[in-house]
């Protein structure tokens, strides 16, 4: 039997979206049903990735794990701080 490995690096960044004269993130229309990219990309990857679930044959969930915690990665500062902010239970 042959052994495989893989390797899977993963790079998160997310550009500064904030209208710097008002502080905040203002709607983005092309990231609906979401305010703005930044939280259509959390509810698609970022929160998912941090609590996969594993399924058996008939789609029960049997596992929930997160997958930060096998494979190697970076997030860049200005996506830390806003999952910080905004969505601090996918941050912890």
């Amino acid at each position: 039997m042959r052994i495989r490995y893989i390797c899977i690096h993963g790079h998160f960044y997310q550009p500064p979206r904030e209208n710097p004269w008002l502080e905040a993130v203002e709607t983005q229309d092309t990231a609906a049903p979401y305010h703005d990219w930044n939280e259509r990309i959390t509810a698609e990857c970022y929160g998912p990735n941090a609590s996969s679930r594993i399924l058996d044959a008939r789609e029960r969930i049997v596992k929930i794990v997160n997958n930060y915690a096998a494979i190697s990665f970076n997030f860049g500062p200005t996506l830390l701080s806003w999952l910080a902010q905004r969505q601090p239970e996918t941050y912890a």
